[in-house]
């Protein structure tokens, strides 16, 4: 992963790790379910944010090596991972 990609990835999940406990004080706090639910989305819209930002990476740096490098073998195995990780994430 690149620097910058994991530097600023490190920030969101940072940002996110407050944001679930945030909502742990609100369970605590017997607050509003609507609000509660409504955190959780927040949180899982920011967790999908850094998946697309390393996705994103992933893409532009190894699978790009992959295909500079000129080994069908390891472009193979590149694109089959992505295929893979693709499926499950919007699966």
């Amino acid at each position: 992963m690149q620097r910058h990609t994991k530097a600023s990835c490190g920030k969101r999940l940072s940002r996110i790790e407050g944001q679930v406990r945030g909502i742990a004080r609100m369970l605590e706090e017997d607050r509003y379910c609507i609000d509660v639910v409504t955190q959780i989305s927040a949180v899982r819209a920011a967790l999908k944010r850094v998946e697309e930002e390393i996705l994103k990476d992933h893409v532009g740096h190894c699978v790009e090596n992959a295909i500079q490098s000129g080994d069908k073998d390891e472009q193979r195995q590149k694109v089959a991972e992505l295929v893979e990780v693709l499926g499950r994430v919007r699966g």
